[in-house]
């Protein structure tokens, strides 16, 4: 076994080695050729929010977690906005916040304070 440090972004990292087999070929690093331009990885596309369905059921907002609901900040008739907060959601000790995928109005509460939910249940309907 060898140790060696290592340098990347500045940063030092000690790796340890082990030597499997001897080898004399030198390792080249793929280097762009001085007339060819450096590629650009293209950004994963987003996905829009999905919009407010047409037939009055309205867009469902969705526990991302099992927890216990420690607030609801909206009523019934409710504008809300996308993003913004609508329930508070207990999970492992932390409190997190759940917010509406769509601008729309609070058709209908399917919880109360203190309920525990499942992950992926339906906790309000925004249309």
């Amino acid at each position: 076994m060898k140790i060696y440090k290592v340098k990347v972004n500045g940063k030092v990292y000690e790796v340890e080695l082990e030597s499997v087999t001897e080898n004399s070929k030198k390792i080249v690093a793929d280097a762009p050729k001085a007339n060819e331009a450096p590629k650009v990885e293209e950004a994963p596309k987003v996905e829009e929010a999905p919009k407010v369905q047409a037939n009055g059921e309205g867009e469902p907002l969705k526990a991302p977690m099992q927890g216990t609901i420690l607030a609801i900040n909206v009523k019934v008739g409710d504008s809300v906005k996308r993003g913004q907060t609508c329930v508070v959601l207990e999970a492992m000790k932390l409190e997190n916040d759940i917010v509406a995928p769509v601008d729309g109005v609070v058709t209908e509460i399917l919880v109360t304070k203190g309920q525990s939910v499942n992950n992926q249940e339906t906790i309000l309907i925004i249309g």
